[in-house]
């Protein structure tokens, strides 16, 4: 549905995409991890046709290249910085956009409707924007970006600041568009929500992609060892093992265990091994 050729894309000397390749199939959702400055909303930006790569391309099946109007029509994009007005109603906002997409008529109605019904702010229709919740804007940020029915949804960091309520029913939200044959990348900092959503999951670091398959895989190729944590009296002992139960069957006579956690790899680590532990500014 999405495939990225060889995609390079700098701010003058300053590398943000690098030789990037990727296929986003059909009826999928598609996490994109990395750190702060992998380049992962620059990607985004490139597969809208906002930006134009300095290299490479980017297609679009059955709609071409994104710098193309008509092939952006078939789009959606919710980005990371929330983008409504606040002195419009919640329905206003959605039938404002809506118009862009060259919706009218009833089936603007009808759109604006479901799309309200969707993310349950029916109720909230009529109320300025400026009185929404965090999560309120964000779920409104996305009926705008599925308004026009696309076959394709991008969305950047679509959970950043929202309370567990508001993630838990944009979650959702998200696997009901995937049931309904929507193709979907999204880019998120957050390891549990890639866990929990994605079919398949790549991560990237200075504008490369560094790893991609399913979670399991990934983290059976990258994930390390499991960490066998045994807290005594005089302190925690932290031993790296392949074998967790092998360790605990050799510790069975020791008496001055108070506790014992087993670690083991995740996607998280995953995510630490391949693009490092040090802090990104």
């Amino acid at each position: 549905m999405l495939r990225f050729t060889n995609v390079g894309k700098s701010y003058g000397s300053v590398k943000a995409v690098d030789d990037f390749t990727l296929s986003v199939e059909p009826g999928e959702i598609f996490g994109l991890l990395g750190p702060n400055g992998a380049g992962k909303t620059t990607l985004v930006h490139v597969a809208v046709g906002l930006l134009l790569p300095d290299t490479g391309n980017v297609r679009i099946n059955g709609m071409g290249d994104p710098a193309d109007a008509a092939a952006r029509h078939g789009i959606g994009t919710a980005p990371q910085s929330v983008g409504l007005y606040d002195d419009l109603t919640g329905e206003e906002n959605l039938a404002f956009f809506a118009r862009l997409y060259g919706l009218s008529g009833s089936r603007l109605q009808r759109r604006v409707d479901e799309a309200l019904s969707f993310i349950e702010l029916a109720d909230r229709r009529r109320d300025r924007v400026r009185t929404y919740s965090g999560g309120m804007k964000r779920r409104l940020n996305l009926a705008i970006a599925i308004v026009h029915e696309p076959r394709l949804l991008l969305l950047d960091e679509p959970t950043v600041g929202v309370d567990p309520q508001s993630r838990h029913a944009l979650f959702e939200n998200i696997r009901a568009l995937r049931d309904a044959g929507c193709t979907i990348l999204f880019t998120t900092h957050y390891m549990e929500e890639a866990e929990r959503l994605c079919d398949r999951v790549g991560i990237m670091d200075h504008g490369r992609l560094l790893a991609l398959d399913t979670v399991d895989r990934l983290v059976a190729e990258h994930g390390g060892k499991s960490v066998v944590r045994i807290e005594r009296p005089e302190g925690v002992q932290r031993i790296e093992t392949d074998d967790p139960i092998a360790e605990l069957a050799g510790l069975r006579n020791d008496g001055r265990m108070t506790r014992i956690r087993i670690d083991g790899p995740d996607l998280e680590g995953v995510f630490l091994n391949l693009t490092g532990r040090h802090l990104r500014d």
